[in-house]
């Protein structure tokens, strides 16, 4: 039995340096700083315009003495956490932390049977909850899953959470399967490439001139794995990580004529259908 349709509702960016983060970010995409911390916990809201979209705070000491590193985390509204948790286990997963209140609602980091991290939260604060279209600039717009195996993933996700299958895209590295969270699809599933070491979920940040922003995430000291990659039906993609290492992607518009990539990005196409324009005239 699943809980419902669980759509990703909230996200935290969690580093070893707050302060820079909030440079780099408020740099690249534009975000807003809020202070939100609360007794013994420094917190921070990225905001677009006065919304909040996205949670700040510092990586514990005890996880780095694990060998954890800065990393996103994007959390799954469900109703009844307790149980949820409970089903992860029983379906293979891991709880990495249990149920509990905090700051934002009631909260679990969990992961999948093939070790990708997501959270979950039943009764996000009213203050956070997200109330725009997920195409609004300054919020997540895409999704993706980079999986040791697609489908077994699917399997898990949609037993889980009652996500169904939307559009697949099929390349020479396998198949782009988009999922739907109740009518709405909000990302896809795929098995990952040889390169990236451990399955793990990509989150895009809608920005306006893609072009723009990656000069912005490497003037401001980020990383850009790939990109810009263009899709077919208009808007274009990075892939990057900032400068405490924590891995994210950006999907805009282009402002420059070409992609100069392509057609496939390492075998699939990535985020929907990728185009490759040549420059100038034909």
């Amino acid at each position: 039995m699943v809980d419902y349709p669980g759509p990703f509702v909230w996200y935290e960016l969690i580093t070893t340096d707050m302060a820079a983060a909030k440079a780099f970010y408020s740099e690249v995409v534009g975000w807003g700083v809020q202070d939100a911390s609360t007794p013994g916990l420094s917190y921070a809201l990225f905001t677009a315009g006065t919304a909040p979209v996205i949670g700040l705070m510092e990586l514990p000491e005890e996880a780095r003495n694990r060998g954890a590193t800065p990393r996103w985390a994007g959390y799954v509204g469900v109703a009844d956490i307790d149980a949820t948790a409970e089903r992860i286990k029983r379906l293979g997963g891991a709880v990495y932390v249990p149920p509990t209140d905090t700051n934002i609602g009631r909260i679990s980091i969990v992961a999948d049977p093939q070790t990708a991290a997501f959270a979950l939260v039943e009764g996000l604060k009213p203050a956070l909850r997200q109330t725009v279209a997920m195409g609004e600039p300054g919020h997540v717009g895409w999704h993706e899953l980079l999986a040791a195996n697609w489908e077994t993933a699917f399997e898990f996700y949609g037993e889980l959470f009652g996500w169904q299958k939307a559009a697949a895209e099929t390349g020479s590295a396998g198949t782009y399967q988009s999922f739907s969270a109740g009518e709405q699809t909000i990302g896809a599933m795929v098995t990952k490439r040889p390169m990236q070491p451990v399955p793990a979920w990509l989150y895009y940040i809608n920005v306006g001139d893609i072009d723009a922003a990656a000069e912005r995430v490497k003037a401001a000291g980020g990383h850009i794995f790939e990109g810009p990659l263009e899709l077919s039906e208009g808007g274009s993609i990075l892939r990057c990580a900032d400068p405490q290492g924590a891995t994210f992607a950006l999907q805009g518009k282009r402002s420059q004529d070409g992609v100069g990539w392509s057609a496939e990005w390492g075998g699939f196409s990535s985020r929907g259908k990728l185009v490759n324009r040549s420059r100038g005239t034909a």
